[in-house]
């Protein structure tokens, strides 16, 4: 389970081999004791949550770099290693 990225105290994730249960492209953020789950697609929350203004921040993260998190999927769905990609600043 790669860390890639993490701004403001929040950590972004995407496990390897991990389109079985939601289906669709989505990556893991923890913050705490909170995590979610959230689509790349479109920012929308598969299970779990974040306070609300954290999330907000990784909804607009996934905007900004949507086409590096598909394309990292590609890659983590293979089992093969992902790459970072920039925080939000």
């Amino acid at each position: 389970m790669p860390t890639i990225s993490m701004f403001y105290g929040i950590l972004i994730l995407m496990y390897f081999y991990d389109n079985k249960k939601h289906n669709c492209p989505h990556i893991h953020a923890e913050y705490g004791e909170y995590e979610a789950t959230i689509a790349i697609d479109d920012g929308s929350i598969l299970g779990g949550s974040l306070p609300s203004g954290k999330m907000k921040l990784v909804q607009a993260w996934i905007e900004i770099h949507r086409e590096d998190l598909l394309a990292d999927w590609e890659l983590a769905v293979s089992g093969e290693p992902v790459f970072k990609i920039d925080p939000l600043r």
